[in-house]
């Protein structure tokens, strides 16, 4: 059975961290990859972060270096540290899993979640 549920997200100030969580079913988490995907208003879905199943990982240059993509596998728990956030992070943040593959992310679908709303302003 797919599972895919996010939350953590919260209205917060520039430069403020927040720590997003993606608790999923044993079949998601067995997937290749898993990944953390964000939509800001008006805008398409943006991949920001993917970490594979040996752990590797690949950030999107907007997060690189504020952003950390993480995975407890006794929890099958997808985290996404994010400090120093900005006005342009606000976004609704969905997790998912998928095929990795050169490198590149594919996510499958039916392997998302609704999403967790993050906003950041002063």
């Amino acid at each position: 059975q797919v599972s895919v549920v996010e939350s953590g997200g919260a209205l917060v100030q520039p430069g403020e961290s927040l720590r997003l969580s993606c608790v999923v079913s044993e079949i998601v988490f067995a997937r290749d990859g898993l990944a953390w995907f964000r939509q800001a208003p008006g805008k398409q879905l943006e991949l920001i972060a993917h970490i594979s199943s040996g752990g590797d990982t690949v950030y999107a240059d907007a997060v690189k270096g504020r952003f950390a993509i993480s995975k407890d596998s006794a929890k099958r728990t997808i985290y996404l540290q994010m400090n120093s956030l900005k006005p342009e992070d606000t976004a609704l943040y969905r997790c998912n899993s998928g095929d990795i593959a050169g490198g590149e992310y594919f996510p499958a679908a039916g392997y998302w979640g609704q999403g967790t709303q993050v906003t950041v302003s002063s």
